[in-house]
């Protein structure tokens, strides 16, 4: 009997039907001399800081660096306490039992670094010794999965991948907790966190702010022509940009314009080549979903993990662009495969009888291939979908026929003119052959707001057109944009590129902060902090994000390069160029010294954002402690306590101090009822301080 052990129940029963696995039992299925069982994620963890003896935030149990780690089952948060997932504990059991009365074990979790730690954990917590191969598989349609179950890999092929994502999550844990204690501590109130990536990501996001709300534009003035020629208009504008006396400009301006004629000095044609763009890994889809959709990272994961599950794409968390030559072999039907699509379904046809799909083409190469080849549509091709999976579906779809697409090329013309010593110019674009971008033909369509397209008239060397008007445009320099989630991905995937120092930009250049698998997890961890918000599209940082940065800029655990470079080692890991041990010993020096820094940091006042205190409208003695998530008296034995969210409604400062200060807020719209309805009320404390809705309050509004 063999045993395969999968991610999840619905990757499981894909593999099981498959297999011949038909018979079902709690938590299996079996059948064909197979049982089929599955984990819940992770359902093995490093255990808590409490399981090694160390209780509470205390300064001098700080560091805490185990050695060795040990796991326990995973464990769920109940009010400040942990305690065992009790379906955790279930499926481990059922695990446990078919590990026990197996020949071998077949693994089947996800292809990747963190699908082979969940299975190494709970093989390790287990005990278990049985021998196991490996079903590594790119997508779940049934040929993959056939293929896969024919060409099983040897388990040990995967030791220095485990050894990675072991190294991986022990650095995080123990940097992240030690950290984030020793913050805390600091502090004296409240409780915060950093993370070995994630207080990283947060500078970045926190420092754009800075400059781009301390930068001062400067102003600037470029003048623009109008000209005519055949009854075509069109414009033309400065080369030069001034920042001259305003007054001095104008008159320049109207001097320019009494010349009454620009004279073409020159034009110059060229052929402008823009190749295919490489086929999707995950951060470069979550990038252009947030860009073009405003999805959101994780949002984008989610969805093409669905995707994936669905059968209709192959695996999403992958950090490559490229495909092997024997995957090529495989487009030509993937492409027949899309000629039933609804917008993309006559360009596949015209990709297929018109062009031949060669080797030659960027997105193939063997050697940039990582552990999962880009994202590819599979041969089955989706009946229903939702909007949002219709969205990513279409663009990996779209990215796939673009990528083995003709090139694209234009002609660019470049006119310049003399009007009164002054040099103008302006472009024009022209489509020869549309190629690629033929595909989503409608987003190439922007021009800049100089370019004419192609509706220029012909202008010869030496002609003269007359002035028709003039006009100032006054404009002033930008700073950087905020981030988006879009720039963000790609400043923590291109972080080296930041570095000053250059020995360790070189060292980063082929790592970033991050992976494609965690990045959106990420990003997602500072909003659940309530270090970041969204404003539009653009990442603004709270103020509690803002006092964190402030107080961590300088510190190890913020600097970018040295993340980076654990991120490389971590890949030496994998590629065995780095023993684990070597790693280990970096990180316990890097915990000693981030500890340390954070435990004699000086902190501010009004660290962790706006904090307020009130007095106490119960016990009437001491003071209540406004911070952002929760009110509390500061005398335990009143016991007071008023948390912001009330019905899934987030109350505002003014609200709680008027709930503290005259025991009752005004009405507040977009309370949430248990059966999801949305209602108006006010708040009031009851005899017992209390929180209560005033429904009356409501009722005198009205009348």
């Amino acid at each position: 009997m063999k045993c395969i052990l999968a991610e999840k129940p619905s990757v499981a029963r894909e593999i099981a039907a498959i297999a011949g696995a038909t018979g079902k039992e709690d938590g299996f299925l079996y059948g064909n001399g197979y049982t089929v069982t599955w984990a819940l994620g992770h359902l093995v963890m490093l255990a808590m800081p409490e399981d090694y003896g160390f209780t509470g935030f205390v300064r001098e149990n700080l560091p805490v660096i185990p050695n060795p780690f040990t796991l326990k089952p995973r464990q769920i948060k109940d009010g400040k306490e942990y305690k065992p997932d009790a379906a955790a504990l279930r499926q481990l059991k059922i695990i446990g039992q078919l590990f026990s009365r197996c020949e071998k074990i077949i693994v089947a979790t996800d292809a990747g670094r963190e699908g082979e730690l969940i299975f190494r954990y709970i093989y390790s917590y287990l005990g278990c010794e049985k021998p196991f191969e490996r079903l590594w598989i790119s997508s779940l349609t049934e040929k993959a999965i056939k293929n896969g179950l024919q060409n099983l890999k040897p388990g040990s092929d995967y030791d220095t991948l485990y050894y990675a994502a072991k190294a991986r999550a022990e650095a995080d844990w123990q940097v992240g907790l030690n950290a984030s204690r020793a913050l805390s501590i600091a502090a004296g109130r409240g409780v915060f966190s950093l993370g070995r990536v994630q207080t990283p990501t947060l500078a970045m996001i926190c420092k754009r702010f800075i400059e781009n709300r301390e930068f001062v534009p400067v102003p600037y003035w470029q003048y623009k022509i109008n000209l005519e020629k055949e009854n075509i208009p069109f414009s033309i504008i400065s080369e030069e940009k001034y920042d001259d006396d305003k007054e001095k400009i104008f008159r320049e301006g109207e001097r320019i314009y009494q010349g009454g004629v620009a004279k073409v000095k020159s034009v110059h044609k060229k052929t402008l080549t823009r190749e295919p763009p490489l086929l999707y890994d995950l951060t470069a889809l979550q990038k252009d979903a947030n860009s073009k959709h405003g999805f959101s990272a994780e949002k984008t994961l989610t969805v093409a993990q669905k995707l994936y599950e669905m059968k209709h794409i192959t695996y999403p968390r992958t950090g490559s662009r490229y495909i092997s030559a024997d995957v090529l072999d495989e487009i030509p039907q993937l492409v027949k495969t899309l000629e039933n699509h609804p917008h993309l379904g006559a360009y596949a046809k015209t990709l297929l009888s018109k062009v031949r799909i060669v080797p030659a083409v960027p997105c193939v190469d063997d050697t940039k291939v990582t552990d999962h080849h880009a994202l590819l549509v599979t041969e089955n091709f989706p009946k229903e979908l939702s909007a949002d999976e219709q969205t990513v579906y279409d663009m990996i779809a779209g990215r796939l026929l673009e990528s083995f697409s003709p090139v694209c090329t234009k002609e660019q013309i470049t006119v310049v003119f003399d009007a009164c010593e002054h040099l103008f110019s302006v472009k024009s674009a022209k489509t020869l052959n549309a190629g690629w971008q033929g595909v989503f033909a409608s987003e190439h369509l922007k021009m800049n707001e100089e370019d004419c397209g192609d509706n220029l008239p012909e202008l010869p060397e030496g002609e003269e057109l007359k002035i028709q008007s003039l006009e100032v445009l006054e404009k002033q320099t930008k700073p950087k944009p905020l981030h988006t989630e879009a720039s963000l991905l790609s400043a923590m995937q291109n972080a080296g590129k930041e570095v000053e120092n250059e020995a360790e930009r070189e060292a980063m250049k082929e790592s970033g902060i991050g992976t494609p698998a965690t990045r959106a997890a990420i990003i997602e961890t500072l909003f659940s902090r309530d270090y970041i918000r969204r404003e539009k599209k653009s990442l603004i940082p709270t103020e509690k994000g803002m006092s964190v940065y402030d107080t961590v800029k300088d510190k190890l655990i913020a600097d970018v390069a040295m993340t980076g470079s654990w991120e490389n080692a971590l890949s030496q890991i994998e590629r065995c160029e780095m023993l684990p041990e070597t790693f280990r010993m970096a990180i316990d020096a890097c915990t000693r010294q981030i500890t340390a820094e954070l435990l004699n940091t000086s902190i501010s006042p009004s660290f962790g954002g706006d904090q307020q205190e009130v007095l106490c409208p119960k016990c009437k003695v001491a003071n209540v402690l406004i911070t952002p998530k929760v009110a509390r008296c500061k005398d335990a034995n009143c016991g007071l306590t008023v948390f912001h969210t009330v019905s899934e409604k987030q109350l505002s400062g003014k609200q709680i101090r008027d709930l503290l200060t005259c025991g009752k807020t005004e009405v507040i719209k977009g309370f949430k009822s248990k059966s999801g309805k949305q209602f108006d009320a006010a708040l009031k404390f009851d005899e017992n301080f209390r929180i209560v809705f005033n429904f009356s309050e409501k009722f005198k509004r009205k009348q």
